[in-house]
C-alpha cells in the first residue's frame, strides 16, 4: 500500500502531499531518517542519491546530492526546526539549482490502520515558486519515491 495524494489550490502558495504506507510510523520515520535507508527510496530510480549529511535534530542539516544517468548532478539541502520522531519534522527545503527558493516544510507522522498517513504541507515563498515546482515534474518524482518508499518498507517489516 502506498498511495499518495496532491493538494495545490489555486493562488495558495501550499503544496499538501499525503501518502499512506503499509508500516508504522516508527519504521516510516526510520526510513526517512536514516542516512543508510534514504539513498534506496529519495527520488527516480535511475538516479543515485548520496546522503552528505544529514543530523535529523533541532538546528541539524541535510544535504542530499543526486546524479543522474547522464552524469548530471543535483544538490538538495536544508535545516532541521523540529524532529519529534515518528511525529513530526519541521524542516527547510531548497534546491541548490535555484538558489534563493527556499521552503518550508512540515511533516506528520500519523498512525492509521495497519499504517502510517504522512502529510506532508510545504510552504513556498511565492505562488510562482509552488507551480514552478510542479512544472519541473516534481510529482512524478514524488509518485516513484514514494513507490520505492512502499518497497523499502516491506523489507524493514522483516
Amino acid at each position: 500500500m502506498a498511495t499518495i495524494t496532491f493538494t495545490a489550490e489555486p493562488g495558495k502558495q501550499e503544496l499538501v502531499i499525503t501518502r499512506l504506507f503499509d508500516a508504522p510510523p516508527e519504521k516510516v520515520f526510520k526510513a526517512m531518517s536514516d542516512p543508510a535507508l534514504i539513498p534506496q527510496w529519495w527520488g527516480p530510480a535511475s538516479f543515485t542519491t548520496t546522503v552528505e549529511r544529514l543530523d535529523a535534530q533541532p538546528g541539524g542539516t541535510w544535504r542530499f546530492i543526486q546524479r543522474d544517468p547522464q552524469g548530471n548532478v543535483y544538490a538538495f539541502h536544508g535545516v532541521y526546526h523540529t524532529v519529534i520522531p515518528a511525529q513530526l519534522v519541521i524542516d527547510t527545503f531548497e534546491f541548490e539549482g535555484m538558489p534563493g527558493h527556499v521552503l518550508m516544510e512540515t511533516i506528520t507522522y500519523k498512525a492509521q490502520d495497519r499504517g502510517t498517513r504522512v502529510t506532508n504541507i510545504s510552504v513556498f515563498q511565492s505562488v510562482e515558486d509552488r507551480d514552478g515546482m510542479f512544472q519541473t515534474g516534481m510529482a512524478k518524482g514524488a509518485i516513484e519515491s514514494g513507490e520505492r518508499m512502499a518497497a523499502l518498507l516491506k523489507t524493514l517489516q522483516r
